[in-house]
């Protein structure tokens, strides 16, 4: 598992998804932070190690992330974490088009393609 707060390649995460899944890397987002954790089994991993270093539940959000497949289409907005009534996000997905904008620009921020 990785803390990414500067940036990381496409290489690096392409290396990650070979040695776990083989075409994605699972990844939480925190978006008042813009920095992410990568490369566990579980997005609630990643969400436990943002949480031990100062980030808030309410800010995490979990994606999936595809090397492989074009800008358009890399970024997978899907994850057991982000089912939160209480924030109106009621599905696994990033309910808010907004919140899905600032996530995309988070993560292209974090990895050099």
């Amino acid at each position: 598992m990785k803390l990414v707060d500067t940036s990381m390649t496409m290489a690096e995460l392409r290396s990650m998804a070979e040695g776990r899944f083989g075409d994605l890397v699972k990844a939480v987002v925190d978006v008042r932070r813009m920095i992410m954790a990568v490369d566990a089994d579980l997005h609630s991993d990643e969400e436990a190690l943002l949480l031990e270093h100062g980030s808030l539940q309410s800010d995490l959000w979990g994606i999936n992330l595809y090397p492989d497949l074009p800008p358009a289409a890399w970024i997978e907005f899907d994850s057991m974490i982000n089912i939160r009534p209480s924030q109106g996000n009621r599905s696994r997905g990033v309910d808010d088009p907004g919140m899905q904008s600032r996530i995309t620009e988070i993560v292209e921020s974090l990895v050099c393609r």
